[in-house]
Parts: structure tokens; C-alpha cells; sequence
């Protein structure tokens, strides 16, 4: 009888596990994306937008270009550099839309780049989070 019992047993959970294997998943309620890329018209870049929730997991912090000797100056930490030697800032060109754009870097001092190609005085750039930005939008195609 207690063969029976545990044979019984174990036949119902069998039957039980594999059951709930095939339900269907439950949907999410909320499908957001935290990072959408929209293509610049033109370029081979991307207009990233992110979500609040997004921008506060990543920290986003920026920082305004300021003018120094006629030349645009941004914190040396917004600056990202590919393998191949090119140099980027992410513009925040909206609450929450970020653009990459190509700099040219006059010179380094201290915190502080001297562009002689680059966003205009007056722009934000993207201080901390920029990494993450570029990984977002080389790293991941759009669904």
C-alpha cells in the first residue's frame, strides 16, 4: 500500500510539472523598452531615447560646453574614443534623446577638453552614461 501511495504521488507531480511547462507565458503589462533608437536621417547614427527608469539606472548625469579661448571645452569624462581613434560626445539634444557627435580634441588639461571640432557653447553633453549610451546603440538592433 505504501508502494501504491508513492508511486501515485509521484505520477501526479510528473503530471503537474509538465503541465505548467506548456501554459502560456503570462504577458507583461507594461512592454516599454527602456532605450529606443530612432536612425538619423543622413548619418549612420541614431537619436537614442530613454525612459525616465532608464536614465536614472544609468545615472545619466551631463554637463554644459562652455567657450575657452574661442574653442568649446567639455569635461574629459564625456568624451568616448573607438578602437580606430575616433572621438564622441552624447549631445542631450532633448529631455531624454541623446545624439552622438564627432569631436576633434585640440588639446587636454587637467578634467577639461579644448575641441576645435565639436557641439556648440551652450550644448549638454553627457558626462556620466555615455558608455552605456554607446552600447545601447551599437550593441543592440532594434526589435
Amino acid at each position: 500500500m505504501k508502494l501504491n501511495f508513492r508511486l501515485l504521488m509521484l505520477i501526479v507531480i510528473v503530471s503537474v510539472l509538465s503541465l505548467s511547462a506548456c501554459a502560456p507565458a503570462a504577458a507583461p503589462e507594461d512592454e516599454t523598452k527602456p532605450v529606443s533608437l530612432e536612425p538619423v536621417t543622413g548619418t549612420d547614427l541614431n537619436r537614442i531615447t530613454l525612459t525616465e527608469e532608464a536614465a536614472k539606472r544609468l545615472d545619466v548625469q551631463t554637463a554644459e560646453v562652455r567657450e575657452a579661448d574661442g574653442k568649446m571645452a567639455v569635461p574629459y569624462a564625456s568624451i568616448l574614443y573607438e578602437a580606430n581613434g575616433d572621438t564622441w560626445v552624447y549631445v542631450n539634444v532633448a529631455p531624454l534623446v541623446f545624439v552622438r557627435q564627432a569631436i576633434v580634441i585640440d588639446s587636454i588639461n587637467g578634467d577639461e577638453a579644448i575641441l576645435s571640432k565639436g557641439p556648440a557653447s551652450g550644448s549638454t553633453v553627457v558626462t556620466v552614461g555615455a558608455a552605456e549610451l554607446y552600447g545601447s546603440e551599437s550593441e543592440f538592433e532594434e526589435e
